[in-house]
């Protein structure tokens, strides 16, 4: 047991001690397992679930390290860039001149805040950012859109009362000094240093502990985000549920207040119209009393709903509306007077234009001697039917399928999480502790990738309902209108849904975890691959006309929610994406891996013809008839600002990778004319590439005569990874050569990268240095390292793999702060791009990997055991050989 004089917690926060570091621990055992009060300190039953894994900090915590997106090219990069610096200017002012934001924001980037932490809802029906010290601070009502306010008025207050009546300690629970803008009569500036924060995706924990009225409160906020659950996660509500430890020796009264506000922090606040009612409604367990406040944001009708559960022991209490840019003093005198909200009726005046309103909930329990009690408060929020800034269609968000009425959805939804977010966690727990009770996997990935896992909700996800034209029915086996429809940004500040070229990475999360949602995005982006959208528009790298998307070349995205996504696609403008040599091959692959998973020969069927067609409009690449697919000179794929020339290795591995697919598919559809057309010009390609492209070390970056030809790309083998990963059963890149390559690239783009601690950096130099050549080639993205790193431990380098991760989430979660703000690149130092990206979500293809090698080994064993004994080994090709070595699949929620 630590005691407090052991450890200085406070100078721990202000020093920035890691997460896993020996100081930090011993501040969690502070803060978890001293008893406050009179030098009593013994452990209590964990009924908050506190975990033992998660990224943990003191509320008062400062980062060692910040950084920002002012990043400026240097001299020798900018010959290539200026022009599109131009182009982009002009491009910017008209957009803005029309009253729209262009889809990336250039010249306002955004800046990492160091404060996030689990944000609150589930997936598609808007997020509520969290910071870790408490804050309600970004906000992600309007679909595809942050707005990045902390809002002061949406709070949590603690009111504690002896057997007498007399209140003893009243605080809100936020580390912020006093407010203002309001609020005044509040007490603020709660001590961070006796406060501790755990997130782990989609829970986090909060404790606070009041040592001077011997008191400790755990907050656990559980948002519904759980795999193969199709109707849960997609709700838009959070518990809260407070575990509050009384260690004195007599009985205490607490109360447990949240206050919220209307709005998301911005102008529009004011604009009026707001009002309030209060409702209750029976639970399977006591009663749900609360308050819903109606807005309109944008033109949408949106409500909050607040809820606490009223049952022996605990009074629930309610206040309809307040004030919160007054000082606050009617709420706070109402709970210092006994611990409860005078609860009236809600004032059924609207509010008026420049006037704001705000309401509040109470649990009040009393507790024994020693003994702990619980509040349980919901918070849901109600927005079923949205429109995009174009206005031209009218979407139904998915959870209405099942909370469909407008009046009453909002309380039907914080009562249902009332009910059952108990069983939420036993499936929550279910589906992680088989990762969190691996001793062979490493601590920090235990937290990483849970916690990475934000973003498919917080990504500006949106899931709406499909419903089939009677004009073009759909076939009987296509799930949309079963499942719904999917899509997530690029990024927090690269607002494009869907981005394909990026999804590829981050689709292992998705059909690992949500396999139908996977599917329902690729029957969307198959439907628009056939498609042409001939519409003008000049593109802006290089000043050339074009058109918005030709037919058989897979989308870039499918749209701007600043415009009309679903409807007109491909948001993104600085290239003709028709003309990218990776997106059809990433359809082709995921088509391919996404097999391996479902084992649905209807949605292969289904996928073929387009498969066939964007491979057809592949070939046409090969220019020289060499077996190959030339780049055209230009950054024609995902790294869109690192110019290729001829067969690259980025592209010629995803082109080998994907003809081998095209064989396997063809086989298994007894297509015998398409096998034996992709099979041999696989036979050719994989032949070429070993004469134009491999060194006898690695593949070289192209095949231009310039010195950055000979780069040392880490995403060379990315065909390789999709190949080995899904189980394809052929030997297509050589084992000789992707050992080679996987060595070459730990030591020199990892090793030789910031000492080995922040991944893989894209480009390296024969001699040793970073390829300065580009912006994207001296960056290190965050996603392609983690791909990287599984393909590392599939291939057996287990510990290198991990060691290769290790360094970005120590760098983005302990050092610069950016934690559920993933950014996409980081730079040496200084710098990093692209805040809030989807790529990351690639770290669910490590832990796939890990399985992968796990039942190698087994089968291995197995072999060996066979051979040992007098029983005769069975065949590969035999039921036990194909469910230990080629089946790619894994049901990671069990």
């Amino acid at each position: 047991m630590v005691k407090p004089a052991d450890v200085d917690v406070v100078d721990a926060g202000k020093k920035g001690a890691p997460a896993g570091s020996p100081v930090m621990a011993a501040c969690e055992e502070e803060v978890l397992l001293s008893v406050p009060g009179e030098g009593v300190e013994r452990k209590l039953e964990n009924v908050s679930r506190f975990p033992r894994h998660g990224w943990k900090v003191p509320l008062d915590h400062r980062f060692p390290e910040k950084r920002n997106q002012r990043i400026r090219p240097r001299i020798a990069q900018l010959p290539q860039l200026m022009p599109l610096f131009v182009r982009y200017l002009v491009y910017y002012m008209y957009t803005r001149a029309q009253g729209r934001k262009p889809w990336i924001d250039c010249i306002t980037m955004m800046n990492g805040k160091q404060m996030y932490g689990v944000p609150l809802g589930g997936i598609g029906s808007g997020t509520i950012g969290r910071g870790f010290r408490g804050e309600f601070c970004r906000y992600q009502m309007v679909p595809g859109i942050y707005e990045y306010h902390t809002v002061m008025a949406n709070q949590f207050i603690v009111t504690i009362r002896d057997p007498k009546g007399n209140t003893l300690y009243q605080k809100v629970l936020s580390v912020h000094s006093k407010s203002k803008k309001g609020l005044g009569s509040w007490d603020w500036g709660f001590s961070g240093a006796d406060a501790l924060y755990c997130g782990l995706y989609p829970r986090s924990w909060t404790v606070y502990n009041i040592k001077e009225q011997s008191i400790r409160l755990i907050c656990r906020q559980i948002s519904p985000v759980i795999p193969h659950n199709y109707k849960d996660s997609c709700l838009p509500v959070g518990m809260f549920v407070w575990n509050i430890e009384n260690h004195n020796s007599e009985p205490r009264d607490v109360s447990i207040s949240l206050t919220f506000k209307n709005g998301t922090g911005s102008s529009e606040d004011k604009n009026g119209e707001c009002w309030s009612e209060v409702w209750e409604r029976n639970l399977e367990e006591g009663k749900a009393k609360g308050v819903v406040l109606h807005q309109t944001i944008r033109s949408l009708n949106l409500r909050y709903c607040l809820a606490v559960r009223e049952k022996p022991g605990v009074s629930a209490s309610h206040c309809p509306g307040f004030n919160p840019t007054g000082p606050g003093d009617s709420v706070w005198n109402d709970l210092k007077m006994d611990g409860e909200l005078e609860s009236k009726e809600a004032p059924l005046i609207k509010t008026r234009k420049g006037e704001e309103r705000a309401v509040a909930v109470c649990g009040k329990c009393s507790i024994g001697a020693n003994k702990s009690g619980m509040v349980e408060i919901a918070l849901a929020w109600d927005m079923p039917q949205i429109v995009f800034k174009s206005r031209g269609i009218t979407h139904t968000r998915r959870y209405t399928r099942w909370f469909g009425d407008e009046q009453t959805a909002a309380q039907e939804i914080a009562s249902y999480a009332l009910d059952s977010y108990k069983r939420w966690e036993v499936e929550i727990e279910n589906w992680q502790n088989p990762i969190l009770q691996d001793k062979d996997l490493p601590d920090w990935f235990k937290s990483a990738i849970f916690n990475e896992l934000y973003f498919i909700s917080d990504g500006g996800s949106v899931w709406l309902e499909m419903t089939p034209s009677p004009n073009t029915p759909l076939p009987a086996y296509d799930t949309r209108p079963e499942y719904g429809r999917f899509a997530y940004l690029e990024s927090h500040e690269y607002r494009m849904y869907n981005t394909y070229d990026v999804h590829f990475y981050a689709s292992w999360a998705l059909v690992m975890l949500w396999p139908e949602l996977q599917k329902s995005l690729q029957y969307d982006m198959a439907q628009w691959t056939t498609s042409a959208d001939l519409t003008p528009r000049t593109h802006l790298f290089r000043g050339n006309k074009g058109v918005r998307k030709l037919a058989n070349a897979v989308p870039h995205d499918i749209g701007d929610p600043e415009d009309e996504p679903f409807v007109r696609v491909n948001a993104y403008q600085i290239h003709d994406i028709s003309y990218w040599k990776d997106l059809n091959l990433k359809f082709v692959l995921q088509v391919y891996r996404d097999h391996t998973f479902f084992h649905d020969l209807d949605h292969l069927t289904h996928m073929w013809p387009v498969c066939r067609a964007v491979m057809d409009r592949c070939f046409a690449y090969d220019r020289d008839g060499d077996g190959l697919i030339e780049n055209e000179g230009q950054a024609d794929q995902t790294y869109d600002s690192w110019v290729m020339h001829g067969p690259s290795a980025y592209c010629c591995s995803l082109w080998v990778a994907a003809l081998a697919v095209m064989v396997e598919m063809a086989s298994e559809l007894k297509d015998e004319a398409e096998e034996k057309k992709f099979a041999e010009a696989l036979a050719k390609a994989r032949v070429a590439l070993q004469e134009k492209l491999w060194n006898g070390k690695y593949y070289k970056f192209d095949c231009c005569d310039a010195p950055h030809s000979h780069s040392i790309m880490a995403d060379q083998l990315v065909g390789h990874w999709y190949l080995s990963l899904s189980g394809a059963g052929v030997e297509v890149f050589r084992r000789d050569c992707v050992k080679s390559v996987l060595e070459l690239l730990y030591e020199y783009n990892v090793q030789r990268f910031n000492n080995g601690e922040m991944g893989a950096v894209n480009g390296m130099n024969p001699d040793g240095s970073i390829d300065r050549y580009t912006m994207q080639s001296e960056e290190m993205w965050v996603g392609v390292t983690y791909g990287l790193a599984a393909t590392m431990i599939y291939e057996g380098m287990v510990e290198q793999g991990f060691k290769t991760a290790e360094g970005v989430y120590r760098t983005v979660y302990e050092k610069i702060g950016q934690g559920f703000e993933t950014p996409e690149a980081l730079y040496g130092e200084h710098k990093y791009r692209a805040i809030g990206y989807m790529r990351p979500l690639s770290i669910w293809s490590m832990y796939h990997a890990y399985l992968q090698q796990k039942r190698r080994k087994m089968a291995e064993a197995c072999q060996k055991s066979y051979s040992n004994a007098s029983s005769p080994v069975p065949s590969m090709g035999s039921e036990e050989g194909v469910n230990l070595v080629q089946d790619s699949s894994s049901d990671v929620s069990k």
